[in-house]
């Protein structure tokens, strides 16, 4: 039991918790954002459409066949707002607390070059010898795209 108390008491493990916690109430407020004025905005675009921005597929009025675009939009909108949201409460937080302990998250890959012999792309840059076919690899390296 000791080691799953240190585990939980990582301060990683308590960062993603807090996370998921603003991200899932910040969600539940986004819902209702789309829901009760994107959705009813959309809607009222289509004009005469009591249903919504869409096409009918089936029987006029027919909620079950109505295509309906202005659902998906709010989607799309809901998903920006939620990431958008997500990335400015936890990770940018995350990346300052480990930028602080010394560590770099969500960084850019470190550069690489490519075996003239055997054509492996994900060789590190400084590597003298490819590790997959033993090739000695030439001094002046250009980074891989």
């Amino acid at each position: 039991m000791r080691g799953f108390r240190n585990f939980l008491m990582r301060g990683d493990v308590i960062v993603v918790a807090v996370g998921l916690v603003v991200a899932l109430a910040f969600s539940g407020l986004i819902s209702a954002f789309t829901t009760d004025l994107i959705n009813p905005l959309v809607a009222r675009a289509q004009g005469k459409n009591a249903l919504g921005l869409g096409v009918q597929l089936g029987q006029a009025g027919n909620t079950k066949t109505f295509l309906d675009f202005g659902a998906f939009i709010s989607a799309v909108i809901y998903f920006i707002i939620f990431m958008t949201v997500v990335y400015f409460l936890v990770v940018v937080p995350y990346k300052m607390v480990q930028a602080r302990r010394g560590q770099v998250v969500f960084g850019d890959p470190a550069p690489v070059k490519t075996c003239p012999a055997c054509l492996s792309t994900d060789l590190p840059a400084a590597a003298s010898k490819c590790k997959y076919c033993g090739t000695d690899q030439p001094t002046t390296a250009t980074a891989a795209d």
